[in-house]
């Protein structure tokens, strides 16, 4: 048991002095530009199909629930713009969008780096004078960064689109009623969603990164390192999202 802590206190320090790292060389402006560009549009350009889909079919399913829900307790589909909005922006838009990259763009991430680890080319750059943080970890931690919050919006306006659509077909609730609904949202509330976003992504590319750099074991370890990176990544953007939602709430953003 005693080994076990300590194993875990050692690894949550390795992890806090890479992010220590990653954050310090961002700010000391040592980016490799064209490796940060190439990463987003891995990260960013690929994933808008996967991210406009998924949040479609949860506007979709959240206006249709809502709309029935609503229908059998007041005999009428009312607030279901209101509660699509608000459930998109505020907590499935950034949550799930998060979670579909972490486990597409993240996983990719944390094998590609991994496969680096076994095959001895971190080793070769530091052969070669280079510093694997800021060639490896500082181009993908921007890209994610960068990237996420746009999927996110993409997210959120298609799946307003998905609601209005079961709106308009399935309830009979007219464009003017539900666009009335969604316009009652602000700022502060588009801005709980993104700063939400904004830790998601740098927990994805803090996770995938470290998982990468500690893979060990040939093909089988990457295989582990990539399930753990996903599997943590998502624990941890859940249990991200539950603490600075209160926190948010309790300032009056969102």
């Amino acid at each position: 048991m005693k080994t076990y802590i300590e194993k875990t206190l050692g690894e949550i320090g390795d992890a806090s002095a890479l992010l220590y790292k990653t954050v310090k060389a961002v700010f000391r402006g040592r980016i490799d530009w064209k490796n940060t560009i190439d990463q987003m549009l891995f990260i960013g350009v690929n994933s808008v199909s996967l991210a406009v889909l998924c949040g479609f079919f949860t506007g979709m399913v959240l206006a249709l629930q809502t709309g029935e829900t609503f229908r059998s307790v007041f005999n009428e589909p009312i607030y279901v713009g209101l509660a699509v909005g608000y459930s998109m922006i505020l907590e499935l838009g950034p949550v799930l969008t998060s979670i579909v990259v972490a486990g597409r763009a993240g996983a990719a991430m944390t094998a590609e780096i991994g496969t680096m680890k076994v095959t001895e080319q971190i080793d070769a750059l530091y052969t070669l004078g280079t510093e694997p943080v800021e060639y490896i970890c500082v181009p993908r931690f921007i890209a994610f960064v960068v990237t996420l919050p746009f999927l996110v919006i993409f997210a959120n306006c298609a799946g307003i689109f998905g609601g209005l659509i079961v709106s308009l077909y399935k309830f009979g609730i007219p464009f003017s009623k539900y666009w009335e609904e969604i316009t009652q949202m602000g700022l502060p509330d588009l801005f709980h969603g993104l700063l939400k976003t904004l830790v998601f992504a740098m927990i994805i590319a803090w996770v995938s990164s470290y998982n990468g750099l500690v893979t060990e074991g040939g093909a089988e370890g990457v295989g582990k390192a990539t399930t753990r990176a996903v599997v943590t990544a998502m624990v941890l953007i859940l249990t991200t999202d539950f603490f600075m939602s209160s926190l948010l709430i309790s300032m009056g953003i969102g």
